[in-house]
């Protein structure tokens, strides 16, 4: 069998090494986004434990770090691996692209999920979810009351009726989120290795689920708010 050009072999190598980075940030992500939801849902425990909780984020890694550093390590550490993310995802799909020998005249029916299909766009509309969240809820920019002091507060004013619209865009936006994490959990088990048949109905019905739970969780809040469960 004739071997490929060196060039194309390095392409190659390079791309299962980004595919590789993306599937580990990518679980990285996950795993932050979980633990952030379970803190979210003890707002249902009322506003003293809410608060409590809030203030303890602060507070970690006390005495070996000053107060807060925990923090700002994970925002580090976090936004290091969706910049990756992105550009690891936008590299992958500039390689495609250019590996198209020729370009549809008439685009076909793309074989595939709605997932699979809404993953740039579903990106997209994430990064605007999150820039929006840190002004909102993390420095208070946007919130109506922005009391660092008051998490409870601020999270009761921001998804209050009279704000449909701030529940409504946060409702999308985790819905999102779900499609993307239901599609890229699937990939990364495949690119890490899982892939019999068995292993793929396995990792689909694994990440549907775990995409479910993350969505119900999320949404929870607001619409705990919204209705006067959470005032």
């Amino acid at each position: 069998m004739r071997k490929a050009p060196a060039p194309a072999r390095r392409r190659t190598r390079s791309s299962v090494g980004l595919k590789i980075f993306m599937a580990v940030t990518g679980i990285l992500l996950v795993l932050f986004l979980y633990l952030h939801m379970a803190g979210n849902l003890k707002i249902f425990f009322g506003g003293t434990t809410f608060d409590h909780y809030a203030a303890w984020l602060r507070t970690i890694g006390e005495p070996l770090l000053p107060k807060t550093w925990y923090l700002y390590i994970q925002r580090t550490v976090l936004t290091v691996a969706v910049l990756g993310h992105i550009a690891a995802a936008t590299i992958l799909a500039r390689r495609a692209a250019k590996a198209r020998p020729v370009k549809y005249k008439h685009r076909p029916k793309v074989q595939g999920s709605y997932a699979a299909r809404t993953m740039r766009w579903g990106g997209v509309i994430i990064l605007l979810f999150v820039i929006f969240h840190i002004l909102d809820l993390t420095t208070g920019t946007l919130n109506p009351v922005g009391d660092k002091a008051n998490p409870y507060g601020n999270v009761v004013a921001d998804f209050a009726p009279h704000r449909w619209y701030v529940t409504l865009f946060y409702a999308l936006a985790i819905v999102a989120v779900g499609f993307h994490l239901r599609h890229g959990l699937f990939s990364a088990v495949r690119t890490l290795g899982q892939q019999s048949p068995r292993g793929e109905r396995i990792a689909r019905a694994t990440a549907l689920v775990l995409s479910l739970v993350l969505v119900i969780g999320y949404l929870s809040v607001p619409f705990a708010v919204l209705t006067g469960i959470v005032k």
